[in-house]
């Protein structure tokens, strides 16, 4: 049996936290596909320039995808967690930066790109002995279509952008919040709508509403489809 499970959902819905804490509650390893897609935008900015626009529209997926093999961009197995490297170099606190945040998107639209980062995973979830918890946008309809357990991981975009703002230890009230919302909501629709990969649950996801849950809550629940659906 295929040993992975799968978390998707929209932006601040809480997959990482959980995945990395339902994989650490099962003795799994843990995956955020997006630190990838964020090292490989990083490798671009760094090593190609800004782009045509800026926002690195101008990079041609060939260019990226030759940078990424020769740095090289990659995935460690680093205390159960993989991290993402580029050039030998963790490079997890610099992908989080507002420069790779506001280009990753049009990373990510390029299909080279995530047929490479989807190649990526695949890998080193095959050569992983017990298991791996990966969240992201497409794992349980395009990564990992065939995993046994799939997770919809939602919450309401007024409780997202609460959350968001929080974590960045900010007041999330007033005039910042609306703001922060409605970014999420256009989020939403850029990835829902987007031609390659869309953001969907697959058929056979357990959809989970994290709006009133605790994080506490939201990863007793995963676990539990875990132990059920991987009894050994």
């Amino acid at each position: 049996m295929l040993r992975v499970i799968a978390i998707d959902g929209p932006a601040a819905s809480g997959k990482s936290s959980t995945a990395a804490r339902v994989a650490q509650a099962l003795g799994w390893a843990h995956l955020d596909s997006g630190a990838l897609y964020r090292a490989v935008t990083l490798a671009a900015i760094d090593g190609l320039g800004e782009g045509g626009s800026g926002k690195g529209e101008g990079w041609s997926a060939q260019r990226v995808l030759a940078l990424a093999g020769e740095l090289p961009v990659r995935l460690v197995l680093v205390d159960n967690t993989y991290r993402p490297e580029v050039a030998g170099v963790d490079v997890e606190a610099e992908i989080r930066s507002e420069r790779v945040t506001a280009r990753v998107s049009a990373v990510a639209a390029i299909p080279e790109v995530r047929r490479w980062v989807n190649a990526q995973q695949r890998e080193v979830v095959a050569a992983h002995p017990s298991g791996v918890v990966v969240d992201g946008r497409d794992i349980g309809t395009v990564v990992f279509p065939d995993a046994p357990l799939k997770v919809f991981l939602t919450a309401s975009p007024h409780e997202r952008a609460r959350r968001r703002l929080n974590q960045r230890g900010r007041g999330a009230e007033g005039d910042e919040l609306a703001r922060e919302r409605r970014a999420l909501e256009a989020r939403d629709e850029a990835d829902s709508s987007r031609p390659v990969a869309p953001l969907r649950a697959a058929a056979d996801a357990v959809q989970l509403d994290s709006t009133r849950l605790s994080l506490e809550e939201q990863i007793t629940r995963v676990v539990a489809l875990a132990r059920e659906r991987f009894p050994d």
